[in-house]
């Protein structure tokens, strides 16, 4: 296994990057959210600035074309050309779970705070528009509505002027690019910022404020009357698949942003799979109107595992970390290959098959092989299992071969190789859980993008339950009463840190 897998798909991505446009090759572009991933943690180990350059390009260009909905957040399916303006308008759970990863780690790579901003309205969508009264997470929303694609998103001028006004209309269609021509179908436009709000403001000889001020004032009045038009048709099925990838950036996103409700509607997610979407056998993949169905696939198990590590390290419940456990061994049991290594992509007792095979490429979402790996390491590193750890880079092994001939087609894969490769810190935070020591900590911690690592925490006081679930924690306790800090590697902890800047100091060396 070697790190030049990771630095070749770098450099393919880098040779295909669009530099005025973001993203990679020509239309359709879909979203990257992999590769981008993956760009961001090869920046990390180098830092090579072009690197993060791509990404920033990026990510800016899609949150502010109408592949990104500017008035009600969420992200659409791709775009039907090279500049982010006209897209598919569908918008799909997994795309939307993954964008808000990819935004949150941009955010705490550069601190910038438009990425925040979309990762808090696209996570509001999904609160609003794509979760289930009993706490699973729907697949999807259509493109059309009332039988034309995009009719729910697009407009004309003078729909904007009723309901702004002539002088603020003029402003807000100059700024989102809403024109007499259109830019879409029928004479109508898709929301699209084509400069900044500093360039734009000084064009029209007004003050940043007084755009910003006009802005809002236009998204919510329009937003508001998008209300009352027929909404696109609703995908309602529940996939644990998907749950699993959207759990995790919830509840990261509720950690990292400080927003607790993020937290509790990924918790709400978790519990209602755990608890209505298995049978004897385990996990079932599809649930839809009180009915779940179909054996799981690989996927399931794989993503469940990562959004329940995910969870954890939001909410620091040690439940999670032992269901998380008890599907990972479910997992290993019924879909590992004991002869080829990795995973199938069916159980063996799932109907029979002429042929089980192995999905080994990423593509509009990750692998299940790809999660799995990554999952089950970064489980080792909490449950101190040391089979999901072999297990994981058994899968690795098994596709080392695919990932030296082809980086491109594993981005997920190589963001878990990254992971392996590294010395992931393992930082094990004990103190009291609303005190104002224990939340700079947080901060502290959170502020910095380090990927590769894993975050566990107890109260001050004798906790036997987080000890068993997670083994890092396990003799850990506050020093001189403060927050203390402990940061190991493979379970060997260095000296443990109350002072905040000697934790700033060793978190930016780890």
């Amino acid at each position: 296994m070697k790190s030049e897998w990771i630095v070749q798909a770098a450099k393919e991505l880098t040779e295909r990057f669009d530099s005025t446009w973001g993203g990679f090759g020509s239309a359709p572009k879909f979203p990257p959210s992999m590769a981008l991933m993956l760009l961001l943690r090869k920046w990390k180990r180098s830092p090579d600035q072009e690197l993060l350059k791509i990404v920033e390009i990026t990510l800016q260009r899609m949150a502010l074309g109408g592949m990104y909905d500017q008035l009600g957040g969420g992200f659409h399916r791709y775009s039907v050309d090279n500049y982010w303006l006209i897209p598919h308008f569908e918008k799909m759970l997994y795309d939307n779970a993954l964008l808000s990863r990819v935004y949150l780690e941009a955010y705490q790579a550069t601190g910038s705070a438009f990425y925040r901003s979309v990762v808090a309205d696209t996570l509001d969508y999904v609160l609003r528009e794509m979760t289930s009264p009993g706490g699973g997470f729907y697949s999807a929303q259509d493109a059309d509505s009332e039988g034309e694609e995009g009719k729910f998103f697009v407009w004309r001028p003078e729909e904007v002027e009723e309901i702004l006004g002539k002088e603020e209309a003029e402003i807000f269609c100059r700024f989102y690019s809403v024109t007499e021509e259109g830019n879409f179908e029928g004479q109508t436009s898709a929301l699209f910022i084509q400069k900044p709000p500093r360039v734009f403001a000084e064009e029209l000889g007004i003050t940043e404020e007084k755009l910003f001020d006009v802005l809002q004032r236009g998204r919510a009045k329009l937003f508001a009357e998008r209300e009352r038009r027929v909404k696109p048709g609703l995908d309602d099925k529940i996939l644990t698949s998907w749950n699993g990838l959207m759990i995790g950036s919830m509840a990261l996103a509720g950690r990292i942003l400080e927003h607790r409700p993020y937290v509790e509607e990924a918790g709400k997610a978790a519990d209602f799979i755990l608890n209505n979407m298995r049978d004897e056998r385990g996990l079932l993949r599809s649930h839809r109107e009180g009915v779940s169905k179909f054996n799981a696939y690989l996927d399931d198990y794989a993503f469940l595992i990562v959004g329940l590590v995910d969870l954890y390290e939001a909410s620091f419940e040690p439940r999670w970390i032992r269901a998380a456990s008890d599907l990972a061994r479910e997992m290993i049991t019924r879909y590992w290959d004991d002869e080829g290594g990795a995973f199938f992509f069916t159980a063996h007792d799932h109907e029979q098959l002429i042929v089980r095979k192995k999905m080994t490429q990423d593509g509009a979402v990750p692998s299940g092989n790809s999660m799995a790996a990554l999952g089950l390491l970064k489980l080792a590193k909490l449950s101190g299992e040391a089979e999901f750890a072999e297990r994981g880079e058994g899968v690795l092994r098994s596709f080392g071969d695919y990932l030296g001939r082809a980086p491109a087609a594993f981005h997920m894969m190589l963001v878990a190789l990254d992971f392996h490769l590294d010395s992931p810190v393992e930082v094990a935070i004990v103190g009291g859980r609303n005190g104002e020591d224990t939340q700079a900590v947080f901060r502290t911690v959170d502020s910095r993008f380090i990927p590769n690592k894993v975050l566990a925490f107890k109260s001050e006081a004798s906790d036997e339950d987080a000890d068993a679930a997670v083994p890092l924690l396990d003799g850990k306790s506050m020093v001189d009463g403060q927050t203390t800090v402990f940061l190991c590697e493979n379970f060997t902890c260095k000296e443990p840190l109350t002072d905040l800047e000697k934790i700033e100091e060793a978190l930016d060396s780890s």
